[in-house]
């Protein structure tokens, strides 16, 4: 590499910063510039719907870096601005201000987008949303006044912010189209443990539910009113539907696209000079022998390692299996693998689900094990892990037994 070489990276979250870091740490020495459209410097997402929320975590402490650390790298800081087209022939990005940055090679992390709610009311006064901090900081004020919320959306978002809006004395409401929370993440075995947890403290279920309008009184929602008629009223509601990654910027590049943007074990696009990373990236998975793409807080903090090798020019593979986690009252729980809808024929479980200290996994019809979670209990990740990579049947009885060790 040359100190004449320039690297653009679009999006200034978690995998952006990362990023930035990795590049400057495998001694690359040329010109960075890193483009996020929040004025704020890149943090990261998962304790806006957890520790942040509750209070018990500051912002400094999930900011990916302080200003010094760009400074002192030489990492041009674009914030409040996004790139909005890419020229992939003439290899420049343009800004929103009619400029253009050169760059050699491109790194997109655009990251996701809250999705929105196609009924009316969906715009008014007291619909929330949880993507940014200062969605955060609202839903904090707001669970200072409010006495009820209705949340649309039992997923990881819809469940953290009905866990803490619990804790701060508000009554909720969750409504849902599928028959359980978490469905298309943990099927319904797993899904039911979290919906009596939530009942145990408190919270209404509404399943199988159409949301018909968010009601709507001065102008503020009132809340909500399903396909059947029902109607729950409420001081605010919730959407969280789920993300849409911001795939717009590859897409009009003319990238090869699906869910996200496609991309290799090296996490490069169609374009040999763009990588995508975080939300966005569709990955051909070398161990996993499929396409994923994974919307979770470890691609994005472990992503840039293998993209800032592969924009090197170095030989490189993303292999890690997917992580995720989550705290929702006295309920830890870590996950690791993938087991989509209809790959899994079974769960068996380790433990005491009436308790809460259990490890799930997820078999396929060959009795290999796609997936594990463990709940409550720790210090287990690696020996799941090691189960899923090993591609070996197992027995179930075995697998369940306590007294066996795994």
């Amino acid at each position: 590499m040359t100190s004449a070489q320039r690297f653009v990276i679009a999006g200034a979250g978690l995998a952006g910063a990362k990023l930035a870091q990795e590049l400057r740490g495998n001694d690359f020495d040329g010109h960075i510039t890193l483009i996020g459209a929040e004025e704020r410097l890149p943090y990261e997402r998962p304790p806006l719907s957890k520790e942040y929320l509750a209070g018990k975590k500051t912002l400094d402490e999930f900011t990916v870096a302080d200003s010094a650390w760009y400074r002192d790298h030489n990492v041009e800081l674009l914030l409040g601005t996004e790139a909005t087209t890419i020229d992939r022939g003439a290899r420049t990005v343009a800004l929103p201000d009619g400029s253009t940055l050169p760059y050699d090679k491109l790194a997109l992390a655009t990251g996701a987008a809250s999705r929105s709610l196609p009924v009316p009311g969906a715009d008014a006064a007291g619909v929330y949303t949880l993507r940014t901090v200062e969605e955060s900081d609202a839903l904090v004020e707001l669970f200072g006044t409010a006495r009820r919320l209705v949340v649309i959306g039992a997923g990881w978002i819809g469940l953290e912010v009905t866990a803490a809006a619990r804790a701060a004395g508000v009554a909720v409401t969750v409504v849902e189209g599928a028959t359980t929370p978490l469905l298309g993440a943990m099927g319904p075995e797993m899904g039911e443990v979290f919906a009596d947890l939530h009942r145990e403290h408190g919270v209404e279920f509404r399943f199988d539910a159409r949301v018909e309008e968010i009601t709507v009184s001065d102008g503020r929602a009132g809340g909500v009113r399903l396909a059947d008629g029902a109607v729950f009223d409420a001081d605010a509601v919730l959407v969280a539907v789920g993300a849409r990654p911001r795939i717009e910027l590859a897409e009009a590049a003319g990238l090869l696209t699906g869910t996200g943007v496609l991309v290799d074990a090296g996490l490069t696009s169609s374009d040999p000079n763009i990588v995508a990373i975080g939300d966005i990236a569709e990955q051909q998975h070398p161990v996993l022998g499929r396409r994923i793409r994974v919307e979770h807080w470890a691609n994005a903090l472990n992503q840039p390692a293998v993209a800032a090798r592969t924009m090197l020019g170095k030989a490189a593979f993303y292999d890690r299996l997917p992580y995720f986690f989550t705290d929702q009252y006295d309920l830890g729980m870590e996950y690791t693998g993938f087991a989509a809808p209809g790959d899994y024929e079974r769960v068996v479980v380790r433990g005491d689900l009436g308790s809460r200290e259990f490890v799930a996994f997820w078999l396929d019809d060959q009795q290999r094990v796609l997936a594990g979670m463990n709940v409550n209990i720790w210090d287990v990740g690696d020996r799941i892990e090691e189960l899923i990579l090993s591609g070996d049947p197992v027995d179930p009885d075995r697998l369940a037994d306590t007294s066996t060790s795994l």
